[in-house]
């Protein structure tokens, strides 16, 4: 249970994240290490049978691993010395054959790290889905552009629903390019994997390459004990996908806003003390998580800092912090598809803001078109003018210009060059070329 985390609780993510589910790592671990020697002839077939028929995360006490970790440091001490009971006597001796804990440990995070983002890829492309749709639906819904809080130019909630889906899948890419690269470890006590050509193998990388290919995981160049690329890559990417979702979740927290209202969650959460209230709670969630995700990587950066063949604390640090890091994205990823796909539109609220400002949101399409008429200087200053006489009378832009005396021979439609509809630049082309984006 996860009392103070919501964002977490009940996502897919939360499974594979589990104790149970990096205790079971831990026992696939081990037992594809022994399967691969196994298959090279350094150890026996039944072994390999063995030694994966008793890895099941159920038969043992992860709380007692827990505690008896403390001894060692690391939970592999303790599982190795269970696991080798658990299997018959005669195949003992091959549990851990080889290997440091450090090989086991950091071999079963990369498995537990691929089963998540196998599933959070999945989140990925269920938002990508939702928010090219919306990008379609509101290709040409026309709202305030804002820059530094206020209003800028006119924009369309279509263009800004494909700048978000090109931030999700930004995210894709680089979790999908880690995915693809998360290697199994293997290098022995110190990197050197002299204890597996001591046990008979004669080349030991092909003994790293079976590991890799039982594991499902990528072989790696050499032993990174303490060369953390993998887990700074994956920490990287993991943080680039919160910011992305919390991109989202921030545009939605402004836009939906009592006095805004122009976007609203479709399922709002509650209030204990105001009955009136339906709180962006999905937003909410999101925007915490993109807050957390970044300190939680920059542990796992500073990691890589790591002394000697094997390091004392650097390794340590990323363990509970990598697991948590996988379960707040994955936790925002969830509920960022819940906010995308149930999200409310309001295009008839966004066109009503655009005439907030009585038409200054196209002063810039103004003061160009009215330059090349009645040249720089003279359109400066009557624009000038015509915006302090609109603020100060209560009227529209375009009401004051069309009594302009300078305008009234000119070959000028005011009415035309103050709609808002019409000054979105090439947004439609822009939203069609996002979404030709696979």
């Amino acid at each position: 249970m996860t009392l103070f985390d919501p964002g977490i609780e009940g996502a897919p993510t939360e499974r594979t994240t589990s104790e149970e589910a990096f205790l079971q790592a831990l026992l696939d671990a081990e037992a594809g290490l022994t399967r691969a020697q196994s298959s090279l002839g350094l150890a026996p077939v039944g072994a390999g049978e063995a030694v994966t028929a008793a890895a099941v995360a159920e038969r043992f006490d992860v709380r007692d691993l827990a505690r008896r970790a403390r001894g060692g440091g690391n939970p592999v001490i303790p599982l190795v010395a269970d696991l080798t009971a658990a299997v018959p006597a005669e195949y003992g001796p091959y549990v851990h054959r080889g290997a440091t804990s450090q090989d086991i440990l950091d071999s079963a995070l990369m498995l537990v790290a691929a089963r998540t983002l196998d599933v959070l890829l999945d989140e990925l492309g269920g938002a990508e889905g939702a928010l090219a749709a919306l990008a379609r639906e509101h290709r040409y819904t026309v709202m305030p552009g804002r820059t530094l809080t206020q209003h800028a130019v006119p924009t369309t909630f279509g263009l800004k629903a494909a700048g978000w889906r090109s931030l999700v899948l930004d995210a894709r890419d680089r979790l999908q390019g880690v995915r693809v690269a998360l290697p199994v470890q293997l290098g022995g006590a110190a990197g050197t994997l002299a204890a597996f050509g001591a046990y008979g193998a004669d080349d030991p990388l092909v003994l790293v390459a079976a590991y890799a290919r039982e594991l499902g995981l990528a072989e790696p160049e050499l032993p990174w004990h303490v060369l953390r690329t993998p887990v700074a890559d994956l920490a990287g990417a993991l943080a680039f996908a919160a910011g992305a979702f919390g991109k989202i979740a921030a545009d939605v927290l402004v836009l939906s806003r009592t006095e805004i209202g122009e976007l609203a969650e479709g399922a709002g959460g509650g209030s204990s003390a105001m009955p009136h209230k339906a709180n962006p709670v999905r937003s909410t969630l999101v925007a915490a998580a993109a807050r957390r995700a970044p300190a939680l990587a920059a542990t796992l950066y500073g990691s890589v800092v790591a002394e000697d063949e094997r390091p004392a604390g650097a390794w340590h640090a990323e363990w509970a912090t990598l697991r948590e890091l996988l379960r707040v994205v994955g936790g925002a990823a969830r509920d960022a598809l819940e906010l995308v796909d149930g999200l409310v539109v309001r295009a008839d609220v966004m066109r009503d803001h655009l005439a907030t400002t009585g038409g200054a949101i196209v002063s810039e399409r103004l003061s160009a078109e009215l330059g090349g008429v009645l040249g720089r200087g003279p359109a400066k200053e009557l624009l000038a003018a015509a915006s302090r006489r609109a603020r100060e009378e209560g009227r529209s832009l375009a009401d004051v210009l069309a009594g302009e005396p300078a305008l009234k021979d000119a070959d000028v439609d005011v009415s035309e060059l103050t709609d808002p509809a019409r000054y979105v630049g090439a947004a439609g082309a822009l939203v069609d070329r996002a979404l030709a984006r696979p």
